[in-house]
């Protein structure tokens, strides 16, 4: 655990650990705040799903330009500007919400710049982290960051669904814009060298680069695929017709929130055995690992208590934050840093492509045939996606790497122990 605990020694990390932690505790409380504020507003899962998918329509647009900017630009700047970005967009949100004029299709348009945002904040925020630790130190610090994602959900998710319940969603998406200006005033005291492209580099054969080194790797390439079929149902099931389930069924949004909380709770007991756990073959463990994710869709479908739903979302948040913290150490790991950004923009847009699509067809597949029906066929699709991640041999066999310097630090840290 010391050995774990060693990235905090590191003045970098904790200004990157410190921004991100701030900027998610807002993130955290938005989801339901603008899930509920689309359903007051109409009452219509269709509506909501509009709405989501405008917000991740720009990602898909925009991911490999901020590929391309995290390569170029010093990382946390990009994030920096991102981060304004976002709570320009909140901010609106909230103003209008709380101003009582706000249509959906506000909602969906302020969602998009939101959704530019995060397309230039992801890539650079995914490829900072092995320029403020030592190899040694990545996954430790991945799950630490990670870690810092999940306590701030299980805070924010129950917030948000009481701060919903009793002030509406106009404040909790206020909270959410503040929380984006805080965290850009730390993250702009990293300090990261300009990455140096060569004369004459441009766009276009940027981007190439980046996709060579990621067509060339075929277990990442197969996850990929794989999980843009995934997330299109798993979003489309828990972003639009969770909180239709909860609203019909379960009493609302405090009911949402508590589920979203214990999840959130199953990422924090993830990310604290990711610590220390570092399987051999870490990806095979992490596909693996997300078949809790099916069952807590099949409860959705077939069980409508809350304690229940909120149970197995926890072991599928354990699941789901195991195959978190794997998959960016190995793309760490095994992907030169200086095309880091770009390898992440096209994970991003392969796994982020029909997630849009999911959220469109999610309301109208549940009124043509019933939100029931509607989640096994969603749990059919995502059950044969992960079955189909494992048949690649690449992806079970990727070892991980072990760098010589991370048994001298560990030696170090044992000494002084």
């Amino acid at each position: 655990m010391r050995l774990a605990l060693e990235a905090f020694r590191n003045k970098p990390f904790r200004l990157l650990f410190a921004g991100e932690l701030v900027s998610l505790l807002g993130t955290a409380v938005a989801p339901i705040a603008l899930a509920f504020a689309v359903l007051d507003l109409t009452g219509s899962a269709t509506d909501l799903g509009y709405v989501l998918a405008a917000g991740w329509l720009p990602q898909i647009v925009f991911i490999l330009i901020g590929g391309v900017l995290g390569d170029r630009l010093p990382r946390n700047l990009v994030m920096v500007g991102a981060n304004a970005l976002s709570a320009a967009a909140q901010g609106a949100t909230a103003a209008l919400l709380l101003a009582g004029v706000a249509a959906p299709w506000h909602l969906a348009a302020l969602a998009a710049v939101r959704g530019t945002a995060t397309a230039l904040f992801f890539p650079a925020a995914q490829a900072v982290v092995p320029e403020v630790v030592e190899p040694e130190l990545l996954q430790p610090a991945n799950a630490l960051l990670r870690l810092a994602t999940s306590s701030s959900t299980v805070i924010g998710a129950g917030v948000g669904g009481i701060a919903v319940a009793a002030g509406g969603p106009g404040w909790a998406i206020a909270f959410d814009a503040a929380t984006y200006l805080v965290s850009a005033l730390i993250l702009v005291q990293i300090r990261i060298p300009r990455a140096v492209v060569e004369r004459g580099e441009t766009i276009i054969r940027e981007l190439i680069e980046g996709w060579n080194e990621f067509r060339s790797r075929e277990w990442l390439w197969v996850i990929v695929v794989c999980a843009s079929v995934g997330n299109l149902v798993a979003t489309a099931s828990f972003a639009v017709l969770g909180p239709l389930i909860a609203k019909l069924y379960l009493g609302g949004a405090s009911a949402y929130g508590a589920i979203v909380a214990a999840q959130s709770a199953g990422f924090i007991a993830g990310g604290l055995l990711s610590l220390r756990w570092r399987p051999a073959r870490p990806l095979l463990v992490s596909v693996l690992a997300l078949l809790p994710t099916a069952g807590e869709m099949a409860c959705y479908a077939g069980v409508r208590v809350t304690a229940v739903i909120a149970a197995v979302a926890f072991f599928a948040g354990v699941g789901l934050e195991v195959f978190g913290v794997n998959w960016i150490t190995a793309l760490q790991q095994h992907i030169p840093t200086r095309v880091l950004s770009r390898v992440n923009s096209y994970d991003a847009l392969g796994s982020f492509v029909f997630i849009p699509l999911g959220l469109v067809i999610a309301g109208p597949l549940a009124d043509r045939f019933g939100v029931t029906n509607t989640l096994w066929g969603f749990l059919a699709i995502g059950v044969l996606s992960i079955g189909a991640a494992l048949l690649s041999r690449d992806v079970r066999t990727l070892r991980r790497v072990e760098p010589e310097a991370y048994t001298e630090a560990e030696a170090r840290v044992t000494a002084a122990s």
